[in-house]
């Protein structure tokens, strides 16, 4: 069975709308700033973009608030042609614990991630038809460490349930990982090293022990 081409496909996409003169409404979800960068400069000429940051994984409250600013602060500071809305979404960290509870040993990558994109892409697509936007998505896809594959069932899954489609995507396509660092370091980013959540951080912890 061949896999899709998400990449293709949103090509595929954005010219279906250009050739009809259209600029379509986008929720993306962001995971934060860095991720983000080449996402937007990247979709922004296409799209009218509302950035949905909802990462209630994110540990401690500090970091949180950290990746929050960087990502208000690129925001301000990106030219775009078409400039993105920014929407803070709640700091739900119980329904996080909640959902990992049983899972919190396994290793990164695996089911708790899974339903960790879940629970963010479905903030995304609840906040897109709250807003009767066209699409949503996430920059999730950019970073080689995420499953795109999975990001995409699980988008397609949440576009049937919500009556919104998905803008399916791999960001890590075009070089776009190395374009999100290009971009960080041009504008002076804070870079976490390990994803989000407190799961993560103890896993990088032990890995720089052995």
């Amino acid at each position: 069975m061949n896999r899709r081409n998400y990449q293709k496909e949103l090509d595929a996409k954005i010219a279906y709308h250009q050739g009809r003169g259209e600029v379509p409404t986008l929720l993306l979800h962001s995971c934060c700033a860095p991720c983000s960068s080449y996402v937007l400069e990247y979709l922004s000429a296409y799209f009218q973009i509302t950035v949905l940051y909802y990462n209630p994984n994110i540990y401690p409250k500090e970091e949180y608030c950290q990746r929050v600013k960087e990502q208000q602060r690129f925001l301000q500071e990106f030219p775009m042609e078409h400039p993105a809305i920014f929407i803070e979404g709640e700091y739900e960290t119980e329904q996080f614990y909640q959902m990992a509870h049983g899972m919190e040993e396994l290793a990164e990558g695996g089911q708790r991630c899974f339903l960790c994109y879940e629970m963010r892409l479905r903030k995304a697509a609840e906040y897109a038809r709250r807003l009767q936007l066209d699409y949503f998505t996430t920059t999730l896809s950019i970073s080689p460490m995420k499953n795109a594959q999975k990001l995409n069932e699980i988008g397609g899954q949440l576009a049937q349930e919500y009556g919104i489609p998905y803008l399916y995507s791999d960001f890590k396509k075009k070089n776009g990982y190395l374009r999100s660092i290009q971009l960080s370091k041009a504008y002076g980013m804070y870079r976490q090293d390990y994803c989000g959540c407190i799961f993560s951080m103890r896993q990088r912890e032990n890995n720089v022990k052995s």
